[in-house]
């Protein structure tokens, strides 16, 4: 059947080139239906707990999706009259910043004090005020000392303050909505910065955050995906030294992705940070299909056989460990729908998509190519394989002491493997270059951090927030949560009740505390309330019945392992200290914290799942059993290996690395298969002892294996150039494992094949078994 496949491609390569282009823009058409989803929520399926229980939090209370004005005066001073006068515009501005419902800043605190029996609920910088020396004296005090403000809207030094915008996104277009916000928000910034040359005003907040997953992603395919194609193309040319091949290779590269892209656009799917760097992938494995047959056809050339012919052999010794390692790989990402988080599972699903693409086009408009297009080879001798023969020798010569030698290392290395610790901190996420870092920095470094939980205290029942003893736990709470080390800010109602208690007993400092009596509270928030201006209400802090509060807590920017016994130590007081009231703990940085370690138990099972069709693969295609398990070793180690290396260079792995080995488990088979496949053939096929078997298995593909793994290598390190730290670290460890898989195969595959299938008698087993399969 695949002979017949062959001579038609062969006999009709301007039909093929016709049929292909047509199907390919076909599929292709669908890139048009791709959008990029900014909203950070995408990385959690809608099963995820903690999904549910933030956005449970979310409808019970107004969204807390936010941007944050970071304001530094150049002379280090908040309270001038002309920063003050900035801060009081951008916050007026800020109230058109499309979807925003609430707008918080030093000057529209709203500031409570009693004149006689009269309560007066104003801004703390009144519009047109005259800002006295006096006046301004008196606004840094009454800042300096509020909880409310203090570490949160001013630092404790009065030279950095922030403009916090709420912002409730609809969710109608969440494609266009966060790039409309942030193109608003990003004019205020410039029109102020121009209008105050004095004032650096920075922008951080979850809605940044969203807009940055965004950028680096299509600034990844800005500039990477043009610098893998020039990578490629470059060492293509100098290794294999063919103009043709390399343009032929090129347009398969092109192709597929088109392909695949297009495909994901008909099927649904949306662009995320991780999926984004589909094209990547499928550049660098599109490229070993192209390379193993080039690399044969180009051999046989020299020996002086006819072109047609040495391609049409090229293609028949290549067929099955292309299409076996095709279909190895794509399994390797098609494990990755295991992960629970669904922009991994997309790119697992695009680029398992553009794998099996790329074989169909390699064996087909690829060979349609070099038919139409001129090549020229001269003949002459093996002399570039001289190289090849050497590491043959030295590893047939050295067998005894590569294996037990490589045996250790690999066990070594693999030793490190269960050092690591699952762990993730989301602001690193993005390289120091982006902007969101670099202002998230700034703020935790002058101010506090980004990292935010939000504390749903329930008491049972309807009003109950204003029960004494609710007030008293909530205010023992808020008091435990603000003297923890990682606490900047805890913004929480018991602040506000206590500021009123105080008012409402003429400013007597002795009043600083929470009410008493139910009624009491319930009537100073009353009368708070209705004093409060449009979109500064309480719905950010407590429900519709007031039978419960929320706090929000704001931590220095925390690593996932950090937050989450951050998380139990606040349920744990709970537990401890009010066992009657209901706590629920949430936020975005929780929920990243998690999402690591379910990722991890998720894909384990997908890999496990893998690793059963791999095996029955490999000992199908290579007709033994025994071989197929063989070859799991050099397949498994690689990843273990990479992983255990990890833990020199870095020791945390988190959401980007914990696919990691599910995408290399098939990606690494290709070096096994290729050059199992021509052991077995110089075993079965030429009866040559396991040492000659050897020798011809590097002489016939071990050009071709370095080759590919070497632009393979280059491809992901390009990779992991990248601003995106999930698709950096990504990239570097998969390069790592490649490279570590080619070094197994090269050094501790032929030794172990030696010493398991060394003897007469094996070689004789081996080539009945061989036969007997094939009679079967």
């Amino acid at each position: 059947m695949k002979d017949k496949l062959f001579t038609f491609v062969l006999k009709h390569p301007v039909w093929v080139l016709l049929t292909a282009i047509v199907l390919v823009m076909a599929a292709a058409a669908g890139a048009k239906n791709l959008v990029f989803k900014s909203d950070y929520r995408v990385f959690f399926s809608a099963d995820n707990p903690q999904l549910i229980a933030y956005e449970s939090m979310q409808n019970i209370y107004n969204k807390s999706d936010n941007v944050a004005f970071i304001i530094a005066p150049a002379d280090g001073n908040v309270f001038t009259e002309e920063t003050l006068s900035a801060v009081s515009q951008i916050t007026t501005d800020a109230w058109q910043i499309p979807y925003s419902t609430r707008v918080d800043s030093v000057t529209n605190f709203q500031h409570t004090w009693a004149e006689e029996d009269d309560m007066i609920v104003e801004d703390l910088v009144m519009e047109d005020a005259e800002l006295t020396p006096e006046k301004l004296q008196s606004i840094k005090t009454i800042a300096l000392s509020e909880p409310l403000m203090l570490s949160k809207l001013i630092s404790a030094q009065g030279h950095v303050t922030v403009v916090n915008v709420t912002v409730q996104l609809p969710g109608v277009n969440p494609v266009a909505e966060v790039p409309e916000v942030v193109e608003k928000v990003r004019e205020i910034q410039q029109k102020y910065m121009a209008e105050n040359p004095g004032l650096e005003i920075k922008l951080s907040g979850i809605v940044m955050m969203n807009n940055s997953f965004a950028e680096a992603s299509l600034n990844d395919n800005a500039t990477l995906v043009p610098a893998m194609f020039g990578v490629v193309i470059v060492l293509m040319l100098i290794l294999l030294r063919t103009f043709t091949g390399t343009i032929s290779t090129v347009v398969i590269i092109a192709a597929s992705i088109a392909g695949a892209m297009g495909l994901a656009g008909w099927g649904g799917l949306y662009l995320t940070g991780p999926s984004a760097g589909a094209p990547t992938m499928i550049l660098t494995l599109a490229v070993a299909d192209c390379i193993h047959i080039l690399s044969t056809m180009f051999f046989e050339m020299r020996q002086g056989v006819e072109k047609k012919k040495a391609l049409m052999d090229s293609l028949r010794i290549n067929f099955q460990p292309i299409m076996l390692t095709s279909v190895t790989t794509a399994i390797g990402f098609l494990s990755m729908n295991f992960s629970d988080s669904p922009p991994f599972r997309d790119l697992g699903n695009i680029v398992a998509v553009g794998v099996m693409l790329a074989f169909i086009l390699s064996v087909t408009l690829f060979p349609a190519l070099l038919m139409v297009l001129p090549i020229k080879v001269k003949v002459r001798t093996e002399e570039d394989s001289d190289y090849m023969r050497s590491l043959a020798g030295f590893v047939t010569g050295k067998r005894k002491l590569l294996l037990p030698l490589m045996s250790v290392i690999m066990i070594c290395l693999i030793a490190f493997l269960p050092q690591n610790k699952l762990n993730d901190d989301f602001v690193k996420y993005f390289d120091t270059s982006v902007p969101f870092r670099q202002a998230t920095d700034f703020m935790q470094d002058n101010l506090s951090g980004m990292t935010q939980l939000e504390i749903s205290v329930n008491s049972g029942e309807s009003s109950g927030i204003n029960d004494p003893a609710y007030l008293a736990t909530l205010g023992k709470f808020t008091e435990w949560l603000r003297v923890q080390p990682e606490t900047d800010h805890v913004n929480t109602i018991t602040d506000t009740l206590m500021r009123l208690n105080k008012n409402m007993h003429a400013d007597d400092a002795e009043y600083y505390r929470l009410p008493k009596d139910r009624e009491l509270s319930a009537q100073y928030l009353l009368l708070y309330e209705m004093s409060l201006p449009y979109g500064l209400d309480l719905n950010n802090q407590l429900n519709v019945d007031k039978s419960s509060t929320r706090l929000v807590g704001t931590f220095k920017n925390m690593t996932s392992n950090e937050l989450v016994l951050l998380e139990t130590r606040i349920q744990d007081w709970f537990v401890d200290n009010a066992p009657g009231l209901e706590a629920q703990v949430t936020g975005p940085n929780l929920m990243f914290a998690h999402i690591s370690q379910r990722n991890i138990i998720s894909m384990l099972s997908g890999i496990a799942m893998a690793l059963v069709l791999i095996s029955v693969l490999l000992g199908f295609a290579l007709r033994s059993v025994r071989f197929g398990l063989i070859s799991l070793i050099p397949n498994l180690a690689p990843a273990a290996m990479g992983f255990g290396m990890w833990y020199l260079i870095d020791g945390q792995v988190g959401l980007g690395l914990s696919v990691v080995a599910g995408m290399t488990l098939g990606i690494v088979v290709d070096d096994t298969v290729h050059f199992l496949s021509k052991y077995l053939h110089a075993r079965r096929e030429r009866n040559a002892d396991s040492v000659a078997a050897v020798q011809y298995a590097f002489g016939s593909v071990g050009r071709a294996l370095w080759i590919t793994t070497f632009v393979l290598v280059a491809g992901f390190m390009v990779l992991a150039q990248s601003s995106f730290k999930i698709n950096a670290d990504m990239g570097f460890l998969t390069a790592v494992t490649i490279l570590i898989a080619l070094i197994v195969d090269f050094l501790f595959l032929p030794p172990l094949l030696m010493k398991l299938d060394g003897s007469k008698k094996e070689t004789k087993i081996a080539v009945e078994q061989g036969e007997s399969n094939e009679v079967k």
